[in-house]
């Protein structure tokens, strides 16, 4: 019955290490059937090198088990509310080292290039740390609404901007399936390496102007899009 999102959900993640996105059991994908109101999950610290299909976690909206023997990743109730709250298909996590770097750092990451914005038009945002009755709290499900408050309060759509740092955590990125949020999670970890290494060079190094911007994701998304093969 869910052996589709199992197939997809165990590809997605082994991924993760081939991508150098993920070290020992730092990480994890998800793939959601939105139909059936359930999602596929990476099982809690089992290792990529260990990782079968028969060990992905089924889990619904609301972050109950529904199927499986395993015990499903720490974060699922963060995936589970963004599931519930956003329509999306697939959630990387990943602690990958300069995407990291900036969400400890409680820094957006600015758009300095075209890479960036043939991928989106804004800086990667990060949210900010969460309060502490929310830590104390349920620390997972709350990290869900963290991210979802600040695309609020900042009028941000996750439609567009698919990715995100969770200060002083690491980041988040999601799509329309688990393929796509792993692309994203790849996409973020390199924006967020060029970025470090643009202000290294030039500490004054200036936000992309937005004409630029405008051009790159236009010609890659917008209503006369040229790139690539369609």
């Amino acid at each position: 019955m869910y052996s589709a999102i199992k197939e997809e959900a165990y590809a997605c993640n082994m991924l993760l290490p081939k991508l150098n996105l993920v070290l020992f059991t730092f990480g994890n994908v998800s793939v959601a059937d939105r139909e059936k109101g359930v999602f596929a999950i990476k099982p809690s610290g089992v290792p990529y090198e260990e990782l079968k299909v028969d060990q992905i976690v089924i889990v619904d909206f609301d972050g109950n088990i529904v199927e499986g023997k395993f015990r499903p990743s720490s974060d699922t109730k963060t995936h589970a509310v963004l599931y519930k709250h956003w329509d999306i298909g697939g959630i990387t996590h990943t602690h990958s080292s300069y995407g990291t770097a900036w969400a400890q750092s409680l820094r957006d990451i600015p758009i300095f290039g075209t890479t960036h914005a043939d991928h989106l038009t804004k800086d990667i945002p990060c949210a900010a740390p969460m309060k502490d009755d929310r830590i104390i709290g349920n620390y997972e499900y709350e990290t869900g609404f963290q991210i979802m408050d600040h695309f609020q309060e900042n009028n941000l759509d996750y439609k567009e901007v698919e990715m995100v740092l969770v200060g002083s955590h690491a980041p988040f990125a999601w799509g329309k399936d688990g393929h796509k949020s792993v692309y994203n999670a790849a996409v973020l970890e390199e924006v967020a390496k060029m970025a470090l290494l643009t202000e290294q060079i030039n500490p004054q190094a200036q936000r992309m102007k937005d004409s630029l911007i405008n051009k790159h994701w236009d010609r890659k998304h917008g209503a006369e899009a040229y790139y690539g093969q369609q």
